[in-house]
């Protein structure tokens, strides 16, 4: 049994905007029966050229009804400019969290979003299918795309592609290239990584420090954490003091502690201040933090 959060369950259950527009301005359709998920996502704008009405047909688990429930939900009084820049985080946030197994769903969703809209702005001409080179033929998902989750969500496994995007997940035939296009791409990433250090400023104004903070736990925490369906938001900033709140599965997780110093304060030290301390919203006045 997948442990599912009270909003997944609530979408599932109760699912909103479930149907067809049929004078619909954009149509967006991902997936196939044969993959196992299928969605599609129809949206009508209103006199404001603003998201007036959203609705889904979808075929598959509890995960995938509540992703495309509560994207409709999301998206409604949106431009299409705000819409685009709603990413499957967004979804997972508004669900209070996904399992590992089910992330794949919210991609798919916002993966249909993105082709409606597209469909909109082709003047509901057929979009061309996807190109590259299809790595996972079992899926049907091309090189491209799994390069594309592995560095908009800091993969570092091919277990963590498959929950993702179904990649790897059917014959394995594929898990080695998966396994190498981990490792190009996270090479990259150290190489940004290594960099960003070394251009840190010696001495920090305030300011400085609290955006070079954000952008570290932009860039180097959230990503992880997300992988495994959590999240963190920086709560303040006192002094040498780091107060940040998890979010989504890291927020049940007993190893929270454990990642609170191993990831997050080890980050913020090696990338802002040596100084750093980090605690836990509401836990502020215990002594010593988390050192």
């Amino acid at each position: 049994m997948w442990d599912y959060t009270d909003d997944v369950m609530d979408h599932f259950l109760k699912p909103r905007n479930v149907g067809y527009i049929e004078d619909a301005d954009g149509v967006g359709e991902v997936g196939s029966l044969a993959c196992g998920d299928a969605l599609t996502f129809t949206f009508k704008l209103g006199d404001d050229d603003r998201i007036a009405d959203a609705k889904f047909k979808t075929f598959g688990c509890a995960s995938a009804v509540a992703s495309s429930s509560v994207l409709t939900e999301l998206v409604k009084g949106m431009t299409l400019e705000e819409a685009a820049r709603v990413t499957n985080e967004d979804i997972v946030d508004k669900l209070g969290g996904l399992p590992d197994q089910k992330m794949h769903c919210s991609v798919m969703g916002q993966e249909a979003l993105e082709a409606a809209i597209a469909n909109y702005r082709n003047k509901g001409k057929v979009v061309m299918p996807k190109e590259g080179h299809i790595l996972c033929t079992c899926f049907g998902v091309t090189e491209e795309e799994i390069r594309k989750v592995v560095t908009e969500h800091g993969l570092t496994r091919a277990e963590q592609v498959t929950n993702f995007c179904k990649a790897g997940g059917g014959c394995g035939g594929c898990v080695g290239q998966i396994e190498k296009i981990i490792e190009e791409v996270q090479g990259a990433k150290a190489e940004t990584k290594h960099v960003t250090a070394a251009v840190r400023p010696a001495k920090l104004t305030n300011i400085q420090k609290i955006q070079l903070i954000q952008q570290t736990i932009n860039e180097q925490i959230r990503p992880a954490l997300r992988a495994d369906g959590g999240d963190i938001d920086l709560i303040d900033v006192d002094g040498s003091k780091v107060i940040v709140a998890f979010r989504g599965m890291c927020s049940q997780c007993k190893m929270a502690e454990i990642t609170m110093k191993d990831v997050v304060q080890a980050r913020l030290k090696e990338f802002v201040s040596e100084d750093l301390i980090v605690v836990e919203e509401g836990k502020e006045d215990q002594q010593g933090g988390t050192e």
